[in-house]
């Protein structure tokens, strides 16, 4: 069962997603790449002094580096998430029936939201790879060829998989214990601003060691070396104050964006019969 309001609820999803929160993005992707101390004092620039110094040489406009081909994917890539997601759901109820809160793992982890996650992941990451190699090399001003538009595909493909699974569990999680149980109203910003939060969190050395992958500045390393690397060199959780914030900013702003358009398509389409 193809969910089409999903589709294009999705794809607004990724538009905000980019008009939102690409500065921040852009800087916690200059951070990081950054592999060593790169100021006088033999200490790695705040995130603050990052910012400072991007604006001196780029100025505003540098702080949007890699938007454009992030905007075209963006709403493509977030389409494929959630439409995957909310057309796998119903799929595997149809087929095994729908699975009761006493047979979840844990007492809270719905299988089906699992595998439905991971499939939504995979879904995005076919399609963001590309773009999400350009977009890195737009905002570290390096050079790329085409034979490059693959680089760091793998590691995004696996990124996205645990990533988007994880924000659908916490998503279930918290309708369950806190919307169900303590019969809560919270706002689609404040719910998925929490748990995008959470989802990174979770992968968030994932995500250095594919911007690493992706930036061009460390050809010939292997994954494995990378994500060594980044453990030795206690760079696990580089650029996560920053991520932080423009993951719950730019989530929580597309999740509102999301129910809306998804809301009014659904009306549309009962109304039309």
């Amino acid at each position: 069962m193809i969910s089409i309001e999903s589709f294009i609820a999705g794809f607004a999803y990724g538009g905000t997603t980019v008009l939102v929160g690409q500065p921040m993005e852009t800087l916690k992707t200059l951070t990081q790449v950054r592999s060593a101390t790169s100021t006088a004092g033999g200490t790695s620039p705040s995130i603050l002094q990052t910012a400072r110094n991007l604006h001196l040489v780029a100025g505003i406009p540098g702080f949007y580096r890699g938007g454009l081909p992030l905007l075209l994917g963006g709403g493509l890539m977030r389409s494929a998430q959630f439409g995957v997601y909310q057309s796998v759901i119903p799929t595997l109820e149809k087929h095994y029936g729908r699975i009761e809160p006493q047979n979840y793992w844990f007492g809270c982890i719905n299988p089906h939201v699992v595998a439905a996650g991971w499939a939504g992941g995979i879904g995005r990451g076919l399609v963001e790879g590309p773009f999400e190699m350009v977009k890195v090399r737009k905002q570290v001003v390096s050079g790329w060829h085409f034979r490059d538009i693959f680089q760091g595909f793998g590691t995004t493909l696996f990124r996205n998989s645990f990533l988007f699974s994880g924000f659908v569990i916490y998503l279930d999680i918290f309708k369950q214990q806190v919307e169900t149980k303590r019969d809560l109203t919270v706002t689609p910003f404040v719910k998925a601003g929490i748990c995008a939060n959470l989802a990174w969190l979770t992968i968030w050395p994932l995500d250095v060691v594919k911007t690493r992958r992706q930036s061009g500045k460390y050809d010939g390393k292997s994954l494995v070396w990378l994500l060594g690397d980044t453990i030795k060199s206690g760079h696990m959780y580089r650029g996560l104050s920053v991520g932080m914030l423009r993951s719950f900013i730019a989530n929580g702003a597309s999740m509102e964006v999301y129910t809306f358009v998804e809301r009014e398509l659904r009306k549309r389409s009962q109304e039309n019969g």
